[in-house]
């Protein structure tokens, strides 16, 4: 999932209003780059930072949003929800790799970033083969009403750009969604605690 590594600022916008269906709570942390955008390189800074600005440059290029990445992925299976989404530009051909719930089972898509088509299929792994964490995760997804679509939109609002990745993290018993956004020349990281989405 995505997180931050050497973020500089922490700073919570109050989002009631903003939208009727928006998660209870937004945090938005800037500064540095979240660990789905570096590259085989860590550990060299001027490395990361390349790999990281060829990745935005061939994110800003690309025809197909993340929500309709996410949306194309979710009509392959009546009433599918994305659990998991990211932006892979590192291959010859920019996709995003869409993770959606339906049913019983954990569906893989690669979505062409430029056509919106299906590369290569799709892929079921059955939940019974996922650990005890990440099926309570997809199990608290499923009783949430708000979606990673939802949280999509609050963040692109909240940090004033274009999200790039998406997906479930659980801090301290919370079941958040974890959004990054490429605003400006700046990667933020967006969580958002949806309502009803505190376990025991």
């Amino acid at each position: 999932m995505p997180a931050l590594k050497g973020w500089k600022q922490t700073f919570a916008i109050a989002l009631s209003g903003l939208l009727i269906a928006a998660p209870a709570r937004a945090v938005v942390s800037a500064g540095g780059t979240p660990t789905a955008l570096h590259s085989e390189t860590d550990g060299d800074a001027e490395a990361d930072r390349q790999a990281v600005s060829r990745e935005i440059e061939r994110f800003r290029g690309s025809s197909i949003s993340i929500s309709q990445a996410m949306a194309i992925a979710e009509s392959r299976h009546a009433g599918a929800t994305t659990a998991d989404v990211s932006f892979d530009g590192a291959s010859g051909v920019p996709v995003y790799r869409v993770k959606t719930l339906h049913k019983d089972r954990i569906w893989r898509h690669t979505i062409n970033a430029a056509t919106g088509e299906l590369v290569g299929g799709e892929a079921a792994l059955p939940l019974a083969e996922l650990d005890h964490e990440d099926r309570d995760n997809l199990a608290a997804l499923g009783t949430i009403r708000h979606r990673l679509a939802d949280a999509v939109r609050v963040a692109e609002h909240a940090a004033s750009g274009k999200a790039i990745s998406g997906g479930l993290v659980r801090e301290r018993g919370r079941l958040n969604f974890a959004i990054v956004v490429i605003s400006g020349d700046d990667l933020k990281e967006v969580i958002l605690e949806p309502p009803g989405a505190r376990t025991k």
